[in-house]
């Protein structure tokens, strides 16, 4: 485990409908975007640290497809209106690329490296990576893990932690990521998602792993599935930030709001 900021969190997927933006260039093609754009965006990145900190949030995760300038210059500029709000930031959630595919799983996994240079730049304390796209069976598995220990040690070299999340089929079961984490030796994190696993099983599923959790995304659905994803962190002594990933189209900071008064008692 490494050493966490303060525990109240936001990442900017939740402000998405304010920014609106997203930057082209995905594994293979530069052009390409992962999703469209929103129209009438009104936030400016350089501004959210600014604006999460005037509503006492002091730690933050970003999207990579937000930054729109990846640029030396740009980095410098954003990391520094960082610091200047007094805002950390957690991770940057590399939300592409399949380090798994059969036929461009290293070509993906060159182009996070990439991103690992970014983050170190930004000052991200973590990344937070797909572990795979490709349906869970032991080979898939084996490959991300082999995968995985080589992105480990370039994040290592670069100051940065990586990460998993319970996300995407390779890592659909409790057992496929207890395997992961215990045949990358306990370098690989994880980050605790509430909302991407459902089902009857959902909460036993997610008991199973939440002793693994070094970062949460605190996922809104409904607030009696809110509380209840709370209080399986509480069970393990969960100590990491709780990253709210859900903004409300038409208002989202009142939303972030509402949340963010769930969350508190966990995090005193």
């Amino acid at each position: 485990m490494i050493n966490t900021p303060r525990r109240l969190s936001v990442s900017t997927w939740a402000l998405h409908e304010l920014i609106g933006t997203v930057a082209p260039g995905r594994p293979g093609d530069p052009d390409a975007r992962l999703m469209p754009p929103r129209e009438g965006s009104t936030l400016n990145l350089l501004h959210v640290p600014r604006e999460l900190a005037k509503r006492g949030i002091r730690t933050m995760e970003l999207c990579h497809f937000h930054l729109l300038d990846t640029s030396d210059c740009y980095l410098e500029e954003w990391a520094a209106a960082r610091e200047e709000a007094g805002v950390a930031l957690w991770s940057l959630l590399i939300d592409d690329g399949d380090i798994n595919h059969p036929e461009f799983g290293d070509r993906d996994r060159d182009w996070i490296i990439g991103w690992l240079d970014k983050a170190s730049q930004l000052g991200a304390k973590c990344v937070r990576i797909i572990g795979g796209k490709q349906p869970l069976t032991d080979t898939s598995l084996a490959k991300s893990i082999a995968q995985l220990r080589i992105l480990t040690m370039e994040a290592y070299v670069r100051g940065v932690h990586v990460m998993i999340e319970n996300w995407f089929p390779t890592l659909s079961t409790p057992s496929a990521i207890h395997t992961l984490i215990e045949r990358t030796g306990g370098s690989v994190g994880m980050t605790f998602d509430f909302g991407n696993w459902g089902g009857p099983e959902k909460y036993e599923n997610l008991a199973q792993i939440a002793q693994y959790a070094e970062g949460c995304h605190a996922k809104w659905d409904n607030d009696d599935d809110f509380l209840r994803c709370l209080e399986i962190t509480r069970t393990v002594n969960f100590s990491g930030p709780y990253t709210l990933v859900y903004g409300a189209p038409g208002a989202v900071w009142e939303s972030l709001e509402r949340q963010k008064e769930l969350v508190l008692p966990y995090v005193a």
